[in-house]
């Protein structure tokens, strides 16, 4: 039985996990916004609230390295959201430190790690200095502000209230009532509407609603818009929108217009009771919030919507699930056989029928169970792309290269399990493309490209593949270099090197060691590391690609499946073995005519649909005997026939219960099969004995003993409780198509 410590700790550690991935989103719009000049000051304010909510977290659950963090962040975006210092390039790498610090802060805590972190202290030590530049103070209002009015507003309401003023906006007053069931979604819409047109406030209860479900609240709004406008914007929102008068020589101009009530009039006596606990019900607002309060009012709506539409669930607990569903999935073929033995049997027909249209039903609930557990299992590789986004930063800063990141596809959708290996695999990638591709501005405008280098982060969705690309506008890979470092580590021969096509030079950065960089640096070139993130690739069930064009760029390609929890697979017998093959790597399956195999540079290719196909003869690859399996069949076969007694050779051989004689029998046993396997564009003949079919199959892994093995990707157990491994077709595919080929090219064992 798990503790409710236990659990609350797991809640703690999922939700300050959630609360620093927000932070580092919203860290990449605010760097966006301060390179644009475009600064929200929403975004500051929701970096804010996500420190202040970390901090609370943290205190309770006695995470006191990550509270105290939180604390001096939290003073410092106060600082920054008041407009007590300015926000500057020093400022934003503080905030990046910190967040990069939560993780490893975070990760710890997991693991129970109590070990200094002098980082910590560090940043601590640079967040008690003076961070920014002070600000500019504001000139003098041209309107007179209702002392009223701004003893309810918070320091931050007020202060966005003069900076508006002294920008020049135009101030607004937005009278709205609303129901109370309903007000979250209708100041949403509300704050929709009017986000293009200026900023909103603050909002104030009047306490004059039509009846005790309905309150009526005052919205103070900043603009540069019309009044009419305005109005004719916010009509379908319900709000009736009055412009509130400057300053004159008559001294008018209060928040106030003539002739209407003060916005603070209805506070001066206290709310009216019923309305603070009817508002705080809704999570919009308090009626008397403390400073950081009302500032929170965003932060609570959303939270409130999502607790009553996502929940939380561990993966682990998924995969128990998936377990059933595999389980369910054996039980589903062995109904499947018992309707194919009672079909046999005439006097069972109807209970067969019967039986039949049951496991019909149980198919069609069993698939539509499968797709909604794998549904919940997916999540975007934004949560991947984020954290890449703030690498590139960081890297790009470190050397000195100006580059911008453009992502697309961030919503596409992986299992989750495959997204937490992805992190290191792309990241490396990205390393690369900014150390070894993007070249430096001065070289940039020396052949006439634009000073800031461009990386384009892609991620799309092809059948049950999903496909992720990183392409950079820099220098391209040089062949050259890269054709020397393999000479000088004997990778390949100077004959190799005259005759090694384009494509199989580009693959040369997958070897161990090779690298075109002369000089080492904090960030590659030590040959170290694009080995890894192919084998790391290849253990998801994916591939790599690779392309580049000289002066212009480089764009690699990863090619990984949706999910490894449960596939479709074509299950094939070779030899005495049987093994399962993933559908989403499978094009078709074709007889194999052994007159058409022929011999070009050592390997046995066909022609197929026009098109050279290599073949890799899997009993070769393996070591298996199918001349024994094969004399094991023909005896089974035999002696089903014979019944156990003698039987008396015939012309031509002894015959089987078909009537075939041996030979016979042998010819059609020795026949074989091509799986055309694929990946990407690369396509492969795997050559097998049999073909059994297809099969929905749980992937189990395999032990320490056969982890490293290469070429499978796991075991699964058949529906007759036969044991089938599982083929890593890309694996395959990439080892035997570029020289890995383990088949011996023994003339004598070519055709088996």
């Amino acid at each position: 039985m798990v503790d409710s410590g236990d659990r609350a700790r797991e809640e703690f550690f999922s939700e300050a996990q959630e609360i620093v991935e927000g932070l580092g989103r919203d860290l990449l719009a605010l760097d966006e916004a301060v390179r644009t000049n475009k600064v929200d000051p929403d975004v500051i304010n929701d970096v804010f609230r996500a420190v202040h909510t970390l901090k609370g977290l943290a205190g309770l659950f006695g995470a006191t390295r990550m509270a105290t963090l939180s604390h001096e962040l939290e003073e410092l975006l106060d600082n920054l959201r008041l407009g007590r210092i300015e926000i500057s390039a020093s400022v934003l790498d503080l905030l990046f430190r910190s967040v990069e610090l939560y993780g490893r802060i975070l990760q710890n805590e997991k693991d129970g790690r109590d070990a200094p972190m002098p980082e910590v202290d560090d940043l601590l030590r640079l967040l008690h200095q003076d961070a920014g530049p002070s600000a500019a103070g504001l000139p003098d209002d041209n309107y007179d502000l209702d002392p009223g009015l701004l003893s309810v507003l918070t320091e931050y309401e007020e202060h966005r209230l003069r900076t508006n003023i002294a920008s020049g906006m135009t101030l607004f007053r937005l009278r709205v009532q609303f129901h109370l069931a309903t007000i979250d979604q209708a100041l949403d819409d509300l704050k929709i509407t009017a986000k293009p047109y200026g900023e909103i406030i603050t909002y104030l209860p009047t306490g004059a609603g039509a009846d005790q479900d309905s309150i009526e609240l005052d919205i103070l709004m900043a603009s540069r818009a019309p009044l009419e406008e305005l109005q004719r914007a916010l009509h379908q929102a319900g709000a009736a929108v009055e412009e509130i008068p400057r300053r004159n020589n008559n001294g008018h101009g209060r928040v106030a217009p003539p002739g209407m009530p003060s916005m603070s009039a209805a506070l001066r006596g206290g709310v009216p009771t019923g309305v603070s606990r009817a508002v705080d019900l809704t999570g919009s607002m308090a009626a008397s919030p403390p400073s950081s309060a009302r500032g929170n009012r965003k932060g609570e709506l959303s939270s409130i919507r999502s607790v009553a539409q996502t929940v939380r669930v561990d993966i682990h607990k998924l995969d128990r699930l998936m377990n059933i569903v595999g389980e369910l999935a054996l039980v589903r073929s062995a109904l499947g056989r018992l309707v194919e033995r009672l079909r046999a049997a005439p006097t069972e027909r109807e209970l067969s029928l019967d039986l039949h249209r049951l496991q019909r039903t149980f198919d069609r609930h069993l698939a539509a169970m499968q797709a909604g557990i794998l549904e919940v299992r997916m999540v975007p590789l934004g949560q991947v792309f984020d954290k890449l986004a703030r690498v590139v930063r960081q890297i790009s800063r470190d050397a000195d290269k100006l580059v911008n990141l453009v992502i697309t596809g961030a919503e596409t959708e992986v299992d989750k399990l495959i997204v937490e290996e992805l992190s290191d695999p792309l990241m490396h990638m990205m390393r690369n493309a900014i150390d070894h591709g993007i070249e430096s501005k001065s070289v940039r405008e020396a052949v006439g490209k634009p000073a800031v280098g461009t990386i384009a982060l892609n991620a799309f969705q092809k059948g049950n593949h999903v496909v992720i690309e990183i392409e950079d506008d820099g220098k391209g890979i040089d062949v050259d270099k890269l054709l020397d470092a393999a000479l000088r580590r004997g990778v390949m021969t100077p004959e190799d090197a005259r005759t090694t096509s384009y494509r199989e030079v580009l693959n040369l950065i997958f070897q161990p060691g090779i690298s075109t960089k002369t000089d080492v640096s904090e960030i590659s070139g030590r040959g170290v590391g694009m080995d890894v993130v192919k084998t790391n690739i290849s253990k998801l069930g994916g591939v790599i690609d690779v392309h580049s064009e000289p002066g212009i760029g480089t764009k690699m390609t990863v090619t990984l499946p949706i999910t490894l929890a449960i596939i479709s697979a074509l299950i094939v017998r070779v030899a005495d073995r049987l093994f399962a093959i993933p559908l989403t790597n499978v094009q078709e399956a074709v007889a194999l005519d052994e007159a058409t195999v022929r011999q070009i540079d050592g390997r046995e290719m066909i022609t197929l649909r026009n098109s050279t196909l290599q073949l890799c003869y899997l009993a070769r690859l393996f070591g298996l005997n199918e001349e024994e399996e094969l004399s094991a069949r023909i005896a089974g076969l035999l002696g089903g026939a014979r019944g156990g007694s003698a039987a008396r050779p015939a012309v031509g051989g002894r015959r089987g219960s078909d009537g075939r004689g041996t030979l016979g029998l042998r010819e059609a046993s020795k026949r074989k099969y091509i799986v055309v396997a694929s990946v990407g564009a690369r396509r492969l003949g795997l050559v097998v004995s049999t073909l059994i079919g297809q099969q929905d199959v749980v992937i189990k892994a395999l032990g320490p003993s056969l982890s490293s093995v290469r070429g499978f990707s796991g075991a699964t157990e058949l529906g007759d409780q036969r044991i089938a491994l599982v083929l890593d077709a890309p694996a395959l595919i990439e080892e035997i198509l570029h020289g890995g080929d383990r088949q011996r090219n023994d003339p004598r064992s070519t055709h088996g």
